[in-house]
């Protein structure tokens, strides 16, 4: 009997305490997975535009050691992939297992942003929102300028990438005319939204400007030094 009892007590041996870095930031990634990011315009032998983004935010996700990171994927609609968590490798795991049309073909912005309010915490911690697109709001019930406005209420900052190649000329039966790849990408509404926040806007024209937009991030939000103690 005193060993059932003590059994059901279900005692626990506690280790010693550890230090895990923790910056005070909640970041949230909120990448396009619509059907546009299928081109393949950001580089020869680079894959399609979800491709390039998938390399360069990976890597950006496993140098951001110390944030809680959650990842939004939109289309026509969008919904929360990983919710916020210090695990780095899961979060990027799950952005390389996203795939183009998961979320429908058309680019929902503004719900995008909003789920990004909805899921983030009331807390003075900082917020900051990274939300990658290569086209225009099409779709969505929420206005992107409206959710701007909530989200400057909120004090969550929205930093945003516009991707797609650049004008390039293409031969066809009537000569040789111009081609936009990037013709649908709404910068204007990007750059409102950036403005509204007090965040800044990118554009990314292939691989090597995607991974220099990551980079000035790292520096724009800076890894903060600080820690939590666990047993």
């Amino acid at each position: 009997w005193l060993l059932l009892l003590l059994a059901a007590s279900r005692p626990q041996w506690l280790g010693e305490a550890v230090a895990l870095p923790e910056s005070g930031r909640n970041l949230m990634l909120a990448i396009d997975v619509s059907g546009s990011m299928e081109q393949a315009d950001l580089g020869a032998g680079q894959g399609t535009r979800l491709d390039v983004v998938k390399k360069v935010a990976g890597d950006f996700i496993q140098r951001r050691k110390g944030d809680r990171i959650a990842l939004i994927l939109f289309g026509s609609e969008a919904y929360l992939q990983t919710p916020f968590t210090f695990d780095r490798t899961t979060v990027n795991r799950l952005l390389q297992e996203a795939v183009i049309g998961i979320a429908g073909k058309q680019t929902a912005i503004g719900d995008a942003i909003g789920m990004a309010l909805k899921k983030s915490p009331a807390t003075d911690q900082e917020q900051v929102l990274i939300l990658l697109t290569d086209g225009a709001n099409s779709a969505g019930a929420v206005d992107p300028a409206k959710a701007a406005e909530l989200a400057a209420q909120r004090g969550v900052r929205i930093h945003t990438i516009g991707v797609g190649g650049k004008p390039q000329a293409v031969r066809s039966l009537l000569g040789i005319r111009m081609v936009n790849p990037a013709q649908e990408l709404d910068e204007e509404v990007l750059k409102g939204i950036a403005e509204k926040t007090g965040g800044d806007y990118f554009r990314a024209d292939d691989l090597e400007s995607l991974e220099d937009i990551y980079q000035q991030l790292d520096q724009l939000e800076p890894i903060q030094e600080g820690e939590i103690v666990v047993r």
